[in-house]
């Protein structure tokens, strides 16, 4: 599997994309700064000028089930906001 997972396409994201160039990345836990900006200019073809990152644990998770209750935990995850330098953008929708 490559750095980048997968896009986070929210309501908060999709309106820094557009006002502030900032768009949103589950990367690899093991990915650095460097790594994810190489892989973002590379996928999207545009200018990097900075990346943010956040480790996110995952939460504890129980239900009450028939069988009793059942308990778990979300997977812990890394995200990454990347601040797109000028005037380029990134389509998430563009390959559909």
């Amino acid at each position: 599997m490559g750095i980048l997972i997968k896009p986070i396409v929210t309501e908060k994201m999709t309106i820094q994309g557009e006002k502030l160039n900032r768009y949103g990345f589950i990367v690899d836990r093991e990915a650095n700064k460097l790594q994810i900006k190489a892989a973002v200019e590379q996928m999207y073809n545009v200018t990097v000028a900075e990346v943010n990152t956040m480790n996110y644990h995952g939460k504890r998770k129980s239900r009450y089930t028939k069988a009793g209750m059942l308990t778990g935990r979300a997977n812990h995850y890394k995200k990454a906001i990347v601040t797109v330098a000028g005037e380029d953008k990134i389509d998430f929708y563009a390959n559909i």
